[in-house]
């Protein structure tokens, strides 16, 4: 006998009220009262919309995040869509990640996909469905009378004489800014705020402990959307990041240049950074190699170097060397990758590659890798080089010759590898035809 809809959900509900009852909120808490309220809403409203096989709606309209109809589809910078309340929460987390491609959003905006909704709209007026109410955004409770005294009392401390003290109030502010998306709002609320915060950072000698505490809390700060200009724009903000980067012990350096990244998500905040001079800093980190750094500053790098401007501080300030030696030693070449190819829109960054002997270096990898999307940035890259310097020619003439590369991606790679593994092919023969 088919088990009556209304009591699977019922019973579900009762689980997940005796999971947020006996959980803390690290451990899945916002995920159980999120799908509690979803069981309620769906009780409300008769319990069973989806016990009908002719309602259940086809798979690309539920949202890859929350696995429900999408009420309100966005497309990311990858071009995937979610439904705007789930990768708002997902961003407002701090992730800087599209959840289905794992590639790094180049942008926080959310674009509307028109297309899919109105192809989910016209699915439900088909069945008789009304379209469902988008959810209101993801929003944060607001503090507590007793969590504003606390975050008073905190801030106050960091202004104390006493060194115990301010340590004290840094680890707390770090965790409460980490678990409680309220605490982080609070910020972006009083002008007053962050320079109390940073008031440590600006006396001559700082505690290394102390330094990094404040700096990750900056850095937790900067995950909130509505922080991400006043945290910029705060006038002490980035000189405090760029000293993190040049004299912090190693995990504040790493935090500081993951707090750029996510500021730089904001198109105003890149120029803004890059002007200041963080490139040389950030650029400086990676050469030297750090494994823990690493990631978080290449990033960084990235993000900013997507404005143009920027492209040409990061090419002054020694990238496209630091960037093609770490590749040549196999350090995070996914990441390496793609920055180098961002730089190839700047026409002394391509000079340099040349002189740099990047085809080459391009060429082994993409004999040695299995992943197709470092295939495509290599491809990418020595197709700009073919366009832009004439001299490496005979070099792709000799590596076609002799191991078929240039011709393997253009059978079996993806549409835009194809096309500038053909455009390299089409140029070798129109040269050698003028040569014989």
């Amino acid at each position: 006998m088919e088990k009556d809809p209304t009591d699977v959900l019922k019973k579900e509900l009762k689980i997940l009220v005796q999971a947020i009852i006996e959980s803390d909120a690290e451990n899945g808490f916002a995920e159980n009262i999120d799908r509690a309220i979803q069981i309620l809403q769906t009780l409300k409203k008769g319990g069973n919309q989806q016990s009908s096989s002719s309602t259940v709606c086809p798979q690309e309209f539920n949202c890859p995040l929350s696995k429900y109809i999408m009420t309100d589809p966005v497309i990311v910078s990858t071009g995937t869509t979610y439904d705007r309340s789930s990768i708002q929460k997902w961003l407002k987390e701090g992730n800087r990640t599209c959840p289905v491609t794992q590639q790094l959003l180049s942008n926080t905006d959310l674009t509307p996909n028109h297309l899919v909704r109105e192809m989910i709209s016209q699915w439900c007026k088909n069945r008789g469905v009304g379209y469902p109410s988008p959810e209101r955004s993801w929003k944060e409770d607001w503090l507590t009378e007793a969590d504003y005294d606390l975050l008073l009392s905190l801030l106050k401390k960091l202004s104390s004489s006493t060194l115990a003290e301010q340590k004290e109030a840094a680890r707390a502010l770090r965790s409460l800014t980490k678990r409680l998306p309220s605490f982080r709002e609070y910020f972006s609320e009083s002008i007053e705020s962050i320079p109390q915060l940073l008031t440590p950072l600006t006396e001559p000698k700082i505690d290394p402990d102390l330094h990094q505490d404040l700096i990750t809390t900056l850095m937790n700060l900067s995950t909130h959307e509505t922080n991400k200009q006043i945290v910029a724009e705060t006038p002490m903000v980035i000189p405090i990041l760029l000293d993190a980067l040049r004299s912090g012990r190693m995990e504040t350096k790493s935090n500081a240049a993951a707090t750029l990244f996510t500021l730089s998500a904001l198109n105003s905040n890149k120029s803004l950074i890059g002007k200041a001079g963080a490139l040389k800093p950030l650029i400086d980190i990676l050469d030297e190699g750090h494994s823990l750094a690493m990631k978080d500053v290449a990033s960084a790098i990235f993000n900013l170097c997507i404005d143009d401007e920027n492209k040409g501080r990061a090419v002054e300030n020694g990238a496209v060397r630091v960037v093609l030696k770490k590749i040549e030693e196999r350090v995070h070449v996914d990441e390496l990758l793609v920055i180098l190819a961002l730089l190839t829109s700047h026409y002394k960054a391509v000079m340099e590659m040349v002189d740099l002997g990047a085809v080459s270096c391009l060429f082994t990898l993409i004999k040695e890798t299995n992943c197709e999307r470092n295939k495509e940035n290599c491809i990418a890259v020595v197709h700009r080089i073919c366009l832009r310097d004439g001299s490496k020619w005979k070099e792709m003439r000799e590596e076609e010759s002799r191991y078929g590369t240039i011709s393997k991606i253009a059978e079996t790679g993806s549409s835009r590898p194809k096309r500038k593994a053909n455009g390299i092919l089409d140029r070798i023969r129109i040269r050698r035809s003028r040569t014989t």
